[in-house]
């Protein structure tokens, strides 16, 4: 690739031959503007763009998750956070009023929760939002691809498709709106073999039974939250303090009621393993960080919603350090 000063000092980009490049790709498609990334900002910017008279294009593509997990266009809070996950708490609460119908002279039997029939209705839904998107994109005549993109250059990407064929598409501008995605504490031993994350806990097909909840953000007690108002065995585990952005006057109340409400919590504990036993049930390993006494406990289901600094330890001995100094303790303690 080089680049060549053309008219007004401006550069143009001139792509040549690369080994192990996009050799054996369809015809180069150009565009006004350019979105990888098909979450609410990318689908925002695509149909804005559209309406002003663009030419626009959108590249989205989900990589699985460890567990195999995917899903359609929309991004996180379609697929895998606010929509499901407001479905979920709706279900939580008609739980919780059934339970409390009696005491206002209801008479009614006790609630029992079909969790594989929660997730197909919320599943079949999510899927009708994806396809709502990408009837959206048409109407707008905004070009949808399903692949997954990597730079040539600066006006350039290749696109990526499910089968392998490739396709180059250039556009005057190109905007990067991929978002995130959990990831694992993958120095904790079995953490990536065993577990999953909110990317997964939305599209289960059958129960998640009795839940370890590992991090202390509020992805973490929400799942908690509603898992507990379906009627489940729910235990979170805290390394420090939880929400640690928000106002802790606030966070210990939000604590104090999933308390009272069933929710089980391990404060300054940090796991150190998980195995998985004969009867195909987890056997989580943590230490207490204030006494250096370890523990275990058994679940079906270990979610990880850990924050950015516990994923940027190095080691075990590393994440131990970071934790006794958040619970305030000094080196030599």
């Amino acid at each position: 690739m080089a680049a060549l000063r053309g008219p007004a000092g401006r550069f143009r980009w001139r792509v040549r031959a690369v080994p192990g490049g996009a050799r054996g790709t369809a015809g180069r498609q150009c565009y006004d503007l350019l979105v990888i990334g098909g979450g609410s900002g990318g689908l925002a910017c695509a149909k804005e763009a559209a309406q002003l008279g663009k030419k626009v294009a959108v590249v989205d593509y989900v990589e699985p998750s460890p567990r195999g997990t995917r899903w359609g266009l929309g991004g996180t809070c379609v697929n895998v956070g606010c929509i499901p996950k407001k479905l979920m708490h709706q279900a939580a609460l008609l739980g919780g009023m059934i339970h409390d119908a009696p005491h206002y002279g209801w008479k009614v039997a006790q609630p029992l929760h079909d969790w594989g029939k929660m997730a197909e209705a919320i599943q079949n839904h999510v899927k009708s939002l994806n396809w709502g998107h990408r009837v959206q994109l048409q109407d707008r005549k905004v070009k949808y691809f399903n692949f997954k993109a990597s730079f040539v250059n600066p006006h350039m990407v290749c696109g990526v498709s499910k089968g392998g064929e490739e396709t180059l598409l250039s556009a005057d501008h190109i905007v990067i709106a991929t978002g995130g995605r959990p990831r694992y504490p993958t120095h904790i031993e079995g953490a990536l073999e065993y577990g999953i994350t909110s990317d997964d806990i939305f599209w289960l097909k059958e129960s998640p039974g009795k839940t370890l909840v590992v991090g202390a953000s509020y992805v973490a007690l929400e799942c908690a939250g509603f898992l507990t108002g379906l009627g489940l065995d729910a235990t979170v585990m805290i390394r420090s303090v939880p929400l640690r952005a928000f106002d802790q006057q606030m966070a210990s109340l939000v604590t104090e009621h999933m308390v009272v409400h069933g929710t089980r919590i391990l404060r300054g504990c940090t796991p150190l393993r998980v195995e998985r036993l004969s009867d195909r049930r987890l056997q989580v390993t943590w230490v207490d960080l204030a006494s250096d006494k370890k523990d275990t406990g058994t679940f079906d289901t270990v979610l990880w919603a850990v924050a950015l600094l516990v994923l940027e330890m190095k080691t075990k001995e590393e994440l131990w350090m970071v934790g006794r100094r958040q619970l305030g303790f000094r080196p030599g303690d």
